[in-house]
């Protein structure tokens, strides 16, 4: 259960790591965690809080090892620290994507996402998850069938029908250490490099997934998924991978979709409207169903 947010906060400005007294500001933008910049005498800190959140198949430990896989590929910021519901990293100034900045920067984040794929999975230690989008909106219907005053239940037959279909069109792919969660606040510009943050759903699985979720998530045209894959692949696309992607697209928009209909019946983040992400994913992923 989630703490008082003055409990929290006095939680966190308590934490051993800290050399004084610090100044707590929340951070806004999350979904399903609350985050706060610790300025402790003039240095920077984000301080990650969040539980393990099993319906999201979320559990912190691998966050954990994922975040410091990720840091230690170059990609993420260094975590300082670690205590039971939270992550202590350092802060990165700069600015956050919002939807617009994906499709401006394909140029810069497909090699972000090359390294991602290529390089942090090496570095992480223990267990890891393995993420399958066609598995957790098979789960995700589970949760939400049990959940009868959720508006959506009476969907789920035609959700999982156009599951079976798009999982139908994939191909074989590498298996390599992916994101999943590619949301446009979770990457941020520092004016000279690009970072990518919040690894909660990071896990081994098709680099489909990641090309799919940033198009959808960055609302793509027809011409950026072509720069994308093109740039991706390096000019070795086939049509198998574009027939393959577009229907991971798809998948795409129907998870984050599910995600909110899960997140309304077990979440309460103040001031997150998760019927309203629901309905805005749906209608990505029904526009995507009509191609």
């Amino acid at each position: 259960m989630r703490k008082p947010e003055a409990e929290l906060e006095g939680t966190v400005a308590r934490l051993p790591c800290w050399r004084g007294s610090v100044t707590l500001s929340p951070l806004q933008g999350g979904l399903t965690n609350i985050s706060y910049v610790a300025d402790d005498g003039g240095e920077k800190f984000v301080v990650r809080c969040g539980e393990d959140i099993p319906v999201h198949h979320v559990f912190r430990e691998r966050e954990r090892a994922a975040s410091k896989a990720a840091h230690e590929a170059g990609l993420s910021p260094e975590i300082v620290h670690l205590a039971p519901g939270m992550m202590v990293m350092r802060f990165v100034a700069g600015h956050t994507f919002v939807e617009a900045d994906l499709a401006a920067n394909i140029d810069r984040l497909v090699p972000l996402l090359r390294r991602c794929h290529r390089e942090v999975g090496r570095h992480v230690a223990g267990p890891a998850s393995f993420f399958s989008v066609f598995r957790v909106i098979r789960d995700y219907a589970r949760t939400i069938a049990a959940a009868p005053q959720s508006p959506f239940v009476a969907d789920l037959p035609r959700f999982l029908e156009a599951a079976v279909e798009l999982e139908r069109r994939q191909v074989a792919m590498p298996v390599v250490f992916g994101h999943h969660d590619l949301l446009p606040g979770n990457v941020i510009d520092d004016g000279e490099r690009l970072w990518l943050i919040d690894w909660e759903y990071g896990g081994f699985g098709t680099p489909l997934f990641d090309l799919a979720n940033l198009s959808s998530n960055g609302g793509f045209t027809a011409a950026d998924d072509a720069d994308l894959l093109s740039a991706y692949f390096e000019n070795g696309v086939t049509a198998e991978i574009r027939r393959a992607f577009t229907a991971m697209k798809a998948a795409s928009a129907l998870r984050e979709a599910m995600w909110a209909m899960v997140s309304s019946a077990h979440l309460d983040l103040p001031g997150v409207d998760y019927q309203a992400h629901a309905r805005e994913y749906l209608s990505r992923f029904e526009a995507l169903m009509a191609r």
